[in-house]
């Protein structure tokens, strides 16, 4: 059995990484579909109310409710899978919550790339939500970080650095999903 929790800033590639888990059969448990859900069942907009619905679910929850409200969803593709693909940490809370359910089992990847790099992705999808405005892309990334998002790429168990082509990017992500992190180039921490 292995956990592989992804952490990194919007337009890092956490996104392409989750897409290449399910290429290779691994299911992948979205945190931000969580949020989402959850946006719709208060009858909100997830594209407007995402940031504010987190916010609340870890008020109302504590800091890991997103983690655990991701528990029964991962547990259930450990029915049938040895590999899970946990898109999307966000705090050590999180971090946390899965260590004490699975133990040595569950590994962080961080995902990294540069500001303008991510801004640039980010301007290329053309997506309706798409933080391609700079500014709306730093107040993001500041609510990211508020939740402890760079503690947790600091711990990270391996580094994914994202700046090079998306084939090389992809085909590290596969070779660590195939052969976990003894196997991958990247710097581990």
């Amino acid at each position: 059995m292995r956990i592989i929790g992804t952490v990194g800033l919007p337009g890092s590639g956490k996104g392409e990484a989750a897409a290449v888990a399910r290429e290779a059969g691994i299911p992948v448990v979205t945190m931000g579909d969580v949020i989402r859900q959850e946006c719709r069942n208060r009858g909100l907009n997830p594209a407007e109310h995402h940031g504010e619905i987190a916010t609340a679910l870890r008020e109302e929850y504590g800091l890991d409710a997103i983690a655990a409200r991701s528990l029964p969803l991962i547990r259930d593709h450990l029915d049938d899978h040895d590999t899970v693909l946990v898109d999307g940490l966000r705090s050590t809370y999180e971090v946390d919550r899965f260590r004490e359910a699975f133990g040595d089992d569950f590994l962080v990847v961080s995902v990294e790339a540069p500001f303008e790099l991510r801004a640039e992705r980010l301007g290329e999808r053309g997506r309706d939500d798409s933080d391609s405005d700079v500014e709306r892309l730093r107040a993001r990334d500041e609510r990211e970080l508020g939740f402890g998002m760079g503690e947790v790429m600091d711990d990270a168990d391996v580094v994914v650095d994202n700046t090079g082509s998306l084939t090389a990017f992809r085909s590290r992500i596969r070779t660590l999903l195939r052969d976990g992190p003894e196997a991958s180039t990247e710097a581990e921490r």
